[in-house]
């Protein structure tokens, strides 16, 4: 049997100081918690930390998209010499993988990721897994890391997506650690606070977003910090940080690629009938549409709304942005074929 994949995703603000530099004992224990589970699981690091690691190289930085491109290919290297310096000690090479939309939105594009990716756990070797912000058009950015991790994990058929968080795990609103979430509800989604950390890019908000929808693709997600000497696998025992409960999932491989493409250029929303229809694996006409939002072309993916804007899956559509509009009054005008939907 091939190990289990484990991605583990760590933020800006969980591997600096307070001055926003890369801490290198930090690190440091991360190379020491993930070399424990080199030998029984095929890993994969999502790492931020290139734009701080880069922008002091930056005249009067202010954080425009420019500097922010410019931070980025300076502390890119930085950042994989410092991995690289700390795995060494373990005898575990490093691979710098720099990854843009369309490497998960193309499905060919897709399938020789995945190939080189095995080609890596093959050979013993660790990918260090961030956005190419160099080139990344920024209508076309991920929204952050957690959807970049949240993407290889569902795309590469992980069994747990770990995400590190500054405050240690999610809490409710006394600011206890809650240690289990068997599913997030109404309740759950309460408990949040709107504010993000001064260094990342994504609050508690986008965390849960990516975990209701890695959970319901059928992957346990550990939202945890780095306290102890061993924090992924004490994570991993239900002894540090949430543990988010995996849904119960049958998805075909290419459906999971489906949804690892959610990379949105657009949303639809639909009316009940049509989210009834969709649950009963039957196709998507535009007359169960009541509005589409972005601008996407034909056989791109697009995520799917009910009408009190919950995500309930992704489509990959027949039509482009103004064709939807134009058949969102007409009957038996096929926006998604059955086969192209995914419904979480």
């Amino acid at each position: 049997m091939q190990k289990p994949v484990i991605v583990i995703k760590l933020g800006t603000a969980v591997i600096t100081n307070e001055e926003g530099v890369i801490s290198h004992s930090i690190i440091k224990k991360v190379a020491a918690g993930i070399a424990e589970l080199f030998s029984s699981h095929r890993v994969v690091l999502v790492s931020s930390g290139a734009v701080g690691s880069g922008k002091v190289f930056i005249q009067n930085y202010k954080g425009s998209i420019t500097e922010r491109k410019a931070a980025a290919a300076v502390g890119n290297p930085l950042l994989i010499q410092l991995y690289q310096k700390h795995f060494s000690k373990y005898d575990i090479p490093v691979a710098q993988a720099l990854c843009e939309r369309h490497h998960f939105s193309n499905r060919f594009q897709f399938v020789q990721l995945k190939e080189t990716f095995e080609a890596f756990w093959q050979n013993g070797i660790l990918p260090i897994v961030n956005e190419n912000d160099l080139v990344s058009n920024v209508e076309l950015k991920f929204s952050d890391n957690d959807e970049l991790a949240t993407l290889i994990a569902v795309g590469f058929d992980a069994e747990t997506l770990i995400i590190c968080t500054s405050v240690g795990g999610f809490m409710d609103d006394a600011k206890n650690i809650i240690p289990r979430v068997e599913k997030i509800d109404g309740k759950v989604m309460g408990y949040v606070q709107t504010g993000k950390s001064s260094l990342g890019l994504g609050g508690m908000t986008s965390k849960l977003t990516f975990t209701r929808l890695a959970t319901s693709l059928g992957i346990q997600v550990i939202i945890c910090g780095l306290n102890g000497k061993a924090p992924f696998a004490d994570a991993l025992a239900g002894e540090n940080g949430t543990t988010f409960v995996s849904q119960a999932s049958n998805l075909k491989t290419r459906q999971k690629w489906l949804a690892s493409g959610s990379i949105t250029l657009g949303t639809i929303s639909v009316d009940k009938g049509a989210v009834k229809a969709l649950r009963q694996r039957r196709s998507l006409l535009t007359v169960g549409v009541t509005n589409v939002q972005g601008k996407f072309a034909a056989g791109e993916v697009v995520q799917i709304k009910d009408e009190e804007e919950n995500i309930i899956g992704v489509a990959k559509v027949k039509l482009d942005t103004a064709a939807i509009r134009d058949g969102i009054s007409q009957k038996n005008v096929l926006a998604a074929h059955a086969d192209d939907i995914v419904i979480f």
